[in-house]
């Protein structure tokens, strides 16, 4: 009778443990899913982080798992005022100093060889053409030879002066205005001295004022299609303009004259208009006796 008794309240006691552990969240005997209370002196998250009641379905940051944090604005930061950057000359590559060639006045020109090696700089009339190097007057044209009719090579450049300078190159400025006065062939000039006044003389009458620019060897006056240049001179024109006023065409114009000779045969725009003569009148010409009636 005990005995049975006893195994019916173990039966009840087991019964009312499984109805115990089907009323808890995790749903297993014994053990709890309810949050623990945190601990006093563990501190809690940045308030940073705290959700606000309005920020349930903002941003999540992949990162935190929280909402996304908007940085605060940084202070403008104003660097210290340091020196003035140190300006260093261009190396020298020469023992000469160039000028560019027009002086006082805006110029502009081509880089590129359009018919011959020379330049055109365009710029106002009346702008100095200076000497681009200290040397010798080579030639010196005061008068405007050149008309469209007969457009002579020799005559092209119209008003002219060249230079033979210190570094063995022959500088030609050309379509000017004027010459300078007193200027003589065999006169000694400085670099950035005044040669003439820039103009439209020979074949730019239509052009625009500009001064023709050339670059070449020394030769005499007949070969004048050497002194209209033989070296491309725009590199040394941005050089003596914007950068080192030391580059020098020398070598080059060397080089170029041991390729073709000193004196090499015109090959560019050459010859000249062909002259016209005025027909020749025909003189009378008598043959036989004259018809002649006597009385």
């Amino acid at each position: 009778m005990e005995i049975m008794r006893s195994g019916r309240l173990a039966a009840i006691a087991a019964t009312m443990l499984v109805a115990t552990a089907c009323a808890a969240p995790g749903g297993v005997a014994g053990i709890s899913t309810r949050p623990t209370s945190v601990p006093q002196d563990v501190p809690s998250a940045p308030a940073a982080f705290e959700a606000s009641p309005s920020a349930g379905r903002g941003p999540i940051d992949a990162a935190t798992l929280g909402p996304t944090v908007t940085p605060a604005p940084q202070a403008r930061v104003t660097p210290p005022a340091g020196d003035e950057p140190v300006r260093v000359p261009p190396p020298k590559l020469s023992r000469f100093t160039y000028a560019f060639p027009v002086k006082g006045c805006r110029a502009t020109y081509t880089r590129g060889r359009l018919v011959l090696p020379k330049a055109t700089i365009w710029t106002g009339k009346g702008c100095a053409f200076v000497a681009p190097v200290g040397g010798v007057v080579h030639e010196v044209n005061a008068r405007n030879r050149w008309t469209a009719s007969t457009d002579r090579g020799a005559d092209r450049e119209g008003r002219f002066v060249s230079i033979v300078g210190d570094d063995g190159v022959r500088y030609l400025g050309g379509h000017l205005d004027s010459v300078a006065p007193g200027l003589r062939p065999g006169a000694r000039v400085a670099a950035g001295q005044l040669l003439g006044r820039v103009g439209d003389s020979g074949n730019a009458k239509d052009e625009g004022t500009n001064l023709y620019f050339a670059v070449s060897w020394s030769t005499s006056a007949k070969y004048w299609w050497v002194r209209r240049g033989m070296v491309d001179p725009w590199t040394y024109l941005d050089a003596w303009l914007n950068g080192n006023a030391t580059l020098s065409p020398a070598a080059r114009v060397a080089a170029v004259r041991a390729a073709v000779g000193a004196t090499p045969p015109c090959r560019t725009l050459c010859a000249s208009k062909p002259v016209k003569r005025p027909p020749k009148k025909p003189v009378p010409t008598q043959t036989g006796e004259p018809d002649v009636t006597r009385g």
